[in-house]
């Protein structure tokens, strides 16, 4: 029997953004986020289904829903063909390997996840989101003007974008949103970590973390240099300049209410109201990412190479579903000091007191 909690969907946009411009927005946001609100809704179960059972039962999840494992069928890109079908993948356009399409989406999304592909296997050593070769399938042109985009448990999903909260094209040009969503497939197969308050919140830190290394790690960008912003340019200009900051969290778009310390977390029910986020999954978030942030800059040079990896090793070997801040933290303090040394753990310690977890 599944528990309430884990009937869950989670997308690039915010919920609690999606709520607050449905009933504040101008009139073609409100029309824009219901839309977006009601579209989600449909997939909340699926992707919680899919991934309880290759985690209980240990099946792949390429012969669940009939995609391939193969190194020559690594990823697949379809077209929903905006109109407003709800079945999935759609019409194939372009396989692995294959020409460019004219269809300029189809190209981002399939150059999204090869280089999300490339970026854990050759930074990570991990053979897809299951490592076991899994076909990273993606779906374009997703409903009607559809402002989100989201991994469903078996696949990337993206709409277009209404130009009223994201930006027509926005989701598919942003690398790490690519990456974040897809990362929600790593650690599916790893902790599964429950969508809801504290661990749900470091189920979206995590993917906030690998998003931002995909990106940093495809423009080879230090710790210094990169702009540690999760969908920087996807949303339209007068809403923010990006959907999160690792960096300064709260910061990033209008109405933004992430706390960057636990002086400032955010006690909010999981009571299926938008508004409360699953109780404060993308709000909370905030807190382990600049934690993680922190750690980064302390460390210097590629946040990939040592932060990365305490993290990457943290979420797939130490932490399970309930896991809350206080134990990640210890876990990747553990961790630090077993693949590095006490420098290296006492930056991820400190990173965490700063932040207000540790004491």
């Amino acid at each position: 029997m599944f528990s309430r909690r884990q009937h869950t969907h989670c997308s690039i946009a915010p919920p609690d953004l999606l709520a607050q411009l449905a009933i504040d927005g101008t009139s073609g946001q409100k029309e824009a986020a219901v839309r977006a609100l009601a579209t989600s809704a449909a997939f909340r179960q699926q992707r919680a289904v899919m991934g309880r059972l290759t985690r209980q039962f240990g099946l792949p999840m390429g012969q669940l829903v009939g995609f391939n494992i193969s190194a020559t069928r690594r990823l697949t890109v379809y077209d929903n063909q905006t109109k407003g079908r709800t079945f999935l993948p759609g019409v194939r356009i372009r396989g692995w390997g294959e020409p460019a399409s004219k269809d300029t989406s189809v190209n981002e999304a399939y150059d999204g996840s090869s280089e999300t592909y490339d970026f854990y296997q050759r930074v990570m050593g991990r053979n897809s989101l299951d490592d076991a070769g899994m076909e990273l399938v993606s779906s374009v042109h997703y409903g009607v003007a559809y402002d989100n985009a989201f991994w469903d448990g078996t696949q990337m999903v993206y709409g277009d974008g209404s130009g009223q909260i994201f930006q027509v094209g926005g989701l598919t040009r942003a690398l790490d949103v690519i990456g974040h969503e897809l990362t929600h497939g790593v650690t599916e197969f790893t902790a599964g970590l429950a969508y809801s308050k504290q661990s749900g919140a470091l189920n979206e830190s995590f993917s906030d973390v690998f998003g931002s290394l995909v990106k940093q790690y495809t423009l080879k960008q230090t710790a210094l240099e990169a702009d540690w912003l999760i969908g920087e340019g996807a949303l339209v200009p007068s809403l923010g300049k990006a959907l999160r900051s690792m960096k300064a969290p709260g910061t990033a778009y209008s109405g933004d209410r992430q706390p960057a310390t636990m002086d400032h977390y955010v006690e909010l029910p999981d009571d299926n109201d938008p508004r409360n986020d699953n109780g404060g999954v993308h709000i909370n978030s905030g807190i382990p990412n600049h934690a993680f942030y922190l750690a980064a800059m302390e460390m210097g040079g590629n946040a990939w190479e040592q932060a990365g990896k305490i993290w990457y090793r943290t979420l797939t070997t130490k932490l399970h579903a309930n896991t809350q801040f206080d134990e990640a933290a210890r876990s990747t303090v553990e961790v630090a000091g077993t693949l590095y040394g006490t420098a290296e753990a006492q930056a991820v310690e400190g990173a965490w007191r700063e932040v207000g977890v540790l004491p």
